[in-house]
C-alpha cells in the first residue's frame, strides 16, 4: 500500500513539476535569480531529479545514476524542452525503481546514513515526497512572481 502512495505522490508532483516549467511565459525566467533568490526554478528541478534518481534510482533501480549535486546548483540555461525530459525520465526510473522494492526493504534502514540518525526506508522515501513538494511550492511561488 505505501509502495502505491509513493508512486501516486511522486507521479502527481512531478507532473505539477512539468505543468510549472511549461508555464513560464519567458523560458529565460526560468533561471532567473536576485539578491534574496538564490535558487532559480532550473536550478531546483535539476535538484530535484538529482536527488531522486540518486536517493531512489541509484540506490534501488540499480540505475548507476551518480550524482553531481553541485551541478544541480551550478548549470545555467539549461533548454526548457531538456528539463522536461529529465522529468519525463525520472517518473519513468522511480516507476521502475519502486517496483523493486520489498516490504522488507521499506521497513529496513535506509541504506545511506542522510540524517544524523539512521531512518527506515520508508521514513525517507516519505522526506523525499516532502522534499519534492516544498521545492515545487517554491517554483511555483518563483513563477507566479515572474509571470505577473
Amino acid at each position: 500500500m505505501l509502495k502505491v502512495t509513493l508512486q501516486v505522490l511522486f507521479e502527481r508532483d512531478l507532473k505539477k513539476l512539468k505543468l510549472e516549467i511549461e508555464s513560464y511565459k519567458n523560458e529565460r525566467d526560468i533561471w532567473k535569480t536576485d539578491n534574496t533568490i538564490s535558487n532559480s526554478a532550473g536550478n531546483l528541478c535539476l535538484h530535484i531529479i538529482g536527488n531522486l534518481n540518486w536517493f531512489v534510482g541509484a540506490q534501488f533501480g540499480n540505475t548507476g545514476y551518480i550524482r553531481q549535486r553541485e551541478l544541480e546548483f551550478s548549470l545555467k540555461n539549461i533548454p526548457r524542452v531538456d528539463l522536461l525530459k529529465e522529468i519525463d525520465k525520472t517518473m519513468l526510473m522511480l516507476d521502475k525503481a519502486l517496483l523493486k522494492v520489498t516490504n522488507d526493504q521499506l521497513e529496513a534502514e535506509y541504506p545511506i546514513l542522510v540524517f544524523n540518525q539512521t531512518t527506515s526506508t520508508y521514513y525517507f522515501f516519505i522526506h523525499l515526497t516532502t522534499h519534492l513538494s516544498y521545492h515545487l511550492g517554491q517554483i511555483n511561488y518563483h513563477r507566479r512572481l515572474l509571470n505577473e
